[in-house]
């Protein structure tokens, strides 16, 4: 476990706040503000990880928060201490505007305890004025049950919308600063790998780096990658990659030792990228520095189609095992790394990881099975969840292998779990699971090995998109749903019939009396792109806490209103929250927008 990109990691700052009476007033409160100041740094240390398994550390104000003058001194210590979130609890009625946080790129919140001794509440509402008239967004909790005076405990209400708020807040303050790297530019006309550095910027605070393929190609031929770890890599690569059927015609099929320079190439091209993400201090040892450097980046994507596979081995093995949590040095965080180079499928897969430190599934929207269609094709009778329709999601490269499901919770439910839980036994069905057969050579004149595994049981899964729309700007679609598994012989019917040696995930969507979400069908044809990333769970909730923090609307979701958690002032713009929210975002812009 540890953090792999340059910068510190985000801390959680507390601000305890204060009525600033004293000779009476503020000394009768001093005790119990601090307390419930360190009661919430307490929970969310013992509730929130990072991707890479580090605890999350909470800095408190060295003071309680009673004027100006001691917001301020809090302000320089969570400069100081690299605070990226800011959380303000207080019990009490404290001077509105006096004691805020003003710093208008952190992602903030006020918990106002609800408590009849003190007028937490109407603090809350006064600073959720303020805020809003100076134009700072801000989230307000408030308990729905009234709280004893000096009762430090956090209801299960307050509880969620705490969890809620630091998970995004802490998505915002990781992604900044750091970098996308496009490997290669445009595939195959695809919209979202052209990529838009002035969204990056402006929306996530992320800088974009462009590399050419070639440079894959030239550190391969210069043997530009750590030899002793290749070796590694291979034999693991041997040991556990187990080769599939060769689809391909026989005369189309490759002979044993082109086959295998392909795996040679694509382990080479898996050290490769991933150095040029995050670096690798060997390379320095053997004299490249700029190449040891990498790139800072915290997510990146493989142009590959067509220049480079029409040529040379795809780049499916590199994607896989990358987005995986395993590889030959063992069990560890998955990286983002997107097909195709699709930069805004990166993006939502990025935006899954930060908020559930799993690893995350790439796939393009392929088909919508109606009920009636699949009885057509195979005789078989949808029932359960698949009742309604099932769509196929299957790409050839960047799902997690951690996406055939064989990793199991305390029940024995099959899950995908953050990298630090897995166990070895779990990585080893995992594989086990997975075979790599020869890439149809019509697609990918050039070879390689794609991974072929089908999702197996039934898993909560939230599927998201971003867009961009032009006049408009990023939007996001959110579809919680679960992943179906279909009697073999159906899913072997409807899998030939697109591309077998491709990974297969079966989705079903919650449905609603929404229009998206009227009929499975409806999601499939409201879907703004071909791709779209897979995380495990029912996250939608907290990507529309994510997405509001960085003024991205949402254009359609199948979340319970009652979950939805926006800043306070989302309110004032109208009764129809879609509306509202598109109408909030328009009006405060993007987060880092000058």
């Amino acid at each position: 476990m540890g953090n792999r990109l340059i910068g510190e990691l985000p801390k959680i700052g507390i601000r305890p706040v204060i009525d600033g009476r004293e000779r009476g007033v503020r000394e009768s409160l001093e005790q119990q503000v601090m307390d419930l100041a360190k009661a919430a740094a307490r929970f969310i240390e013992e509730n929130i990880y990072f991707p890479g398994g580090e605890k999350v550390e909470c800095v408190i104000s060295d003071t309680c928060i009673g004027g100006v003058a001691e917001a301020a001194m809090s302000a320089e210590k969570f400069q100081k201490e690299g605070v990226g979130v800011s959380l303000t609890v207080t019990p009490c009625w404290c001077y509105g505007t006096e004691v805020m946080d003003t710093d208008p790129l952190t992602p903030k919140a006020i918990w106002g305890f609800n408590g009849a001794e003190r007028p937490g509440a109407v603090y809350l509402a006064a600073a959720m004025a303020g805020y809003n008239q100076k134009g700072i967004p801000v989230f307000g909790i408030y308990g729905r049950d009234v709280q004893d005076a000096g009762d430090t405990s956090i209801p299960e209400d307050v509880q969620a919308k705490i969890l809620q708020f630091i998970r995004s807040g802490l998505a915002v303050a990781q992604m900044k600063g750091k970098s996308y790297l496009s490997i290669g530019y445009s595939s195959m006309g695809i919209v979202g790998s052209m990529v838009d550095s002035n969204f990056f910027q402006d929306y996530l605070g992320v800088r974009c780096e462009f590399v050419d393929s070639t440079e894959v190609l030239r550190r391969v031929e210069q043997e530009i990658y750590d030899k002793d770890e290749y070796d590694k890599a291979l034999k693991w690569t041997k040991e556990h990659c187990h080769e599939g059927k060769d689809y391909n015609a026989p005369d189309k099929q490759a002979d044993n030792d082109r086959k295998e320079q392909e795996w040679q190439t694509v382990v080479k091209m898996t050290l490769i990228c991933r150095d040029l993400m995050i670096g690798n201090e060997k390379l320095m040892e053997m004299g490249f520095r700029e190449e040891g450097l990498g790139r800072n980046a915290i997510m990146g994507g493989f142009q590959g189609q067509r220049q480079w596979t029409d040529f040379l081995p795809n780049g499916d093995f590199t994607e896989a095992i990358l987005n995986s949590s395993f590889d030959w040095n063992g069990i560890r965080q998955a990286f983002i790394f997107a097909t195709e180079n699709d930069s805004l499928n990166a993006v939502s897969m990025l935006f899954g990881h930060l908020l559930t430190n799993t690893a995350q599934i790439f796939s393009d929207v392929r088909t919508y099975w109606s009920p009636d269609a699949v009885k057509r094709v195979t005789g078989h009778e949808l029932s359960g969840k698949s009742k309604d329709g099932i769509i196929h999601l299957i790409n050839s490269g960047s799902t997690t292998l951690d996406a055939t499901a064989q990793q199991r919770d305390t029940k024995g439910h099959p899950v995908m779990k953050p990298f630090w839980e897995i166990t070895q036994d779990e990585v080893s069905r995992c594989l086990e699971h997975t075979k790599w057969p020869q890439a149809i050579r019509e697609y990918f004149r050039g070879g390689g090995y794609s991974s072929q595994f089908r999702t197996a049981g039934e898993m909560p899964v939230t599927m998201c998109r971003l867009n961009l729309i032009k006049g408009q700007g990023p939007v996001l679609q959110i579809a919680e749903g679960w992943t179906v598994e279909l009697p073999q012989e159906v899913h072997t019917i409807l899998d030939e019939k697109t591309n077998p040696t491709w990974p297969t995930t079966w989705f079903v969507p919650r449905l609603d009396s929404s229009d998206a979400f009227k009929d499975v069908y409806s999601v499939m044809a409201n879907w703004g792109a071909n791709h779209g990333a897979i995380s495990y769970g029912h996250i939608g909730s907290d990507l529309i806490t994510l997405a509001s923090m960085l003024r991205i609307p949402v254009s359609m979701h199948n979340v319970s209103e009652e979950n939805v958690f926006r800043p306070g002032c989302w309110s004032a713009f109208g009764g129809e929250k879609t509306g509202a929210d598109y109408r909030a975002c328009g009006v405060y812009g993007s987060l880092y927008g000058i």
